[in-house]
């Protein structure tokens, strides 16, 4: 992991390693008896020929695929055939099932989370194939963060221009992925159950890694296989907070929605299970989250010596990146007090998604690199030079910070001090952030992981200048 402190490295690696998809699929699914099972559980019935039809979308759709596919043909001696949608660089081509062949398809660049034509006619494409199986298959679909840009189907009358230029309006503004998903529901055909709801197999297992903080099935990667109808009211409600109303844009949407602003919504099927008009039997499972990802983080902390504190963030949502970032470094500063009394290590692994909004005026970055920026002008405007000893790192376990090649940043003394001289604070102001790092050798760089579970941030306190914990 380019540009990183070896612990941190080493924790970070651990978090990422427990929420590899495939791993994930590989220790919790299996073909028991028959049935394809999750944790001994039995979800379907495999069909006489053996056969799965896979479809899904996301950053980490390829690599469930790839277990999925191990555990059919090695278990059952079956086969896989199907399509996926995934951001470039996630494993694009085919996954080979037995006999099958699963593909997967690149439909939007890497680290431009908006809607393609090539992902509406990738999506066209899986609920032709769903619309087209007997009562007697069986459907799996992988969903995982990512997914709402690569699931696309706009509403009748609502033209894809309109829909990516909202959902980049509410990028920019500082929406946070509820937000967002509460909206893009409301713009689409697919998103909302759309998907399952085309499904004319027997069953339709659902196979989720949230990227949500909190786990909520009917907004990760838009809830394509969750009957949740569109929230107009509030997609409303979000469209004029952040402007988009006020600044003419989506106007076709906002007409749609305030005709239907007082249509009742109906709670989402508990546990995620329900049966489809057709009479399809759809039930979600819950692979793994950021929650998975802290916790592996947490157990190689301790390994490493450190006294770990972990934390998973609230589903209320999230600070914005500016108050992520002073609220770490002020902790550090607390931490580093404590270890020099006791000469204990110390760390902080939590999880979350901060929030930016961006300035008219602005540069590159993403959110975590916009976190560590803020921890370095945070420790700045109190004073002090950063202390030797004191790590501050935020990384998204996809690989992506905002359109740049990094996957966060991370800042200790040394990096510190060759941003002397520079201006941080206009590099905050501006959400500029990439450029510094860049400079003081600040980035993290993994590439894409192939997985997706929010994002990561490390606090370590060493009370010595320069040593690790034994």
């Amino acid at each position: 992991m380019n540009g990183c402190d070896g612990d941190v490295a080493a924790i970070l690696h651990a978090a990422l390693e427990s929420v590899d998809p495939e791993r994930l699929i590989l220790r919790r699914l299996a073909v028991l008896h028959g049935a394809l099972s999750v944790d001994g559980r039995p979800l379907a019935v495999m069909p006489r020929e053996g056969r799965l039809v896979v479809v899904g979308a996301g950053k980490a759709a390829a690599g469930l695929a790839r277990g999925l596919a191990r555990v059919v043909v090695t278990s059952h001696g079956g086969r896989a055939d199907g399509l996926l949608s995934v951001p470039a660089g996630s494993g694009e081509g085919v996954v080979r099932a037995g006999d099958g062949r699963i593909e997967v398809r690149a439909t939007r660049p890497a680290a431009v989370n908006l809607p393609t034509p090539a992902a509406v006619e990738a999506t066209a494409a899986m609920r032709s194939v769903l619309a087209g199986l007997g009562p007697d298959a069986v459907a799996v679909a992988l969903i995982t963060g990512g997914g709402s840009a690569c699931l696309v189907a706009p509403r009748p009358g609502l033209p894809l221009d309109e829909k990516i230029a909202v959902t980049g309006f509410l990028s920019r503004a500082g929406a946070d992925i509820r937000e967002l998903n509460v909206v893009r529901q409301a713009a689409s055909d697919v998103k909302g159950g759309g998907l399952a709801r085309a499904c004319r197999a027997g069953r339709l297992v659902v196979i989720v890694l949230s990227d949500i903080i909190g786990d909520p099935l009917d907004l990760i990667a838009s809830a394509p296989c969750l009957p949740v109808p569109p929230r107009a009211a509030e997609a409303l409600a979000i469209l004029g907070r952040y402007g988009a109303i006020a600044a003419g844009v989506g106007p076709t949407l906002v007409r749609m929605l305030e005709r239907e602003r007082s249509d009742a919504v109906a709670p989402a099927p508990p546990a995620g299970a329900w049966t489809n008009a057709h009479g399809c039997r759809v039930e979600h499972v819950l692979l793994g989250s950021n929650a998975t990802a802290v916790e592996a983080a947490a157990a190689r902390a301790r390994t490493l010596g450190y006294d770990v504190v972990a934390r998973v963030a609230h589903a209320d949502g999230d600070e914005s990146a500016d108050a992520v970032g002073g609220r770490l470094a002020r902790e550090g500063r607390a931490l580093m007090a404590a270890a020099l009394r006791d000469g204990r290590p110390r760390a902080v692994v939590e999880g979350g998604e901060a929030v930016v909004c961006v300035p008219a005026d602005h540069g590159r970055g993403g959110r975590n690199q916009q976190t560590v920026v803020a921890a370095l002008a945070d420790m700045r405007r109190g004073g002090d030079p950063w202390p030797a000893g004191l790590v501050v790192a935020s990384i998204g376990s996809d690989g992506e910070d905002g359109p740049t090649t990094a996957a966060g940043g991370c800042v200790d003394a040394q990096v510190a001090a060759r941003a002397l001289g520079l201006d941080v604070d206009r590099a905050l102001a501006r959400c500029d952030a990439h450029p510094l790092l860049d400079a003081i050798g600040g980035l993290l760089v993994t590439g894409p992981t192939g997985t997706n579970v929010a994002d990561l941030r490390v606090v370590l306190v060493r009370p010595g200048p320069t040593d690790a914990p034994a």
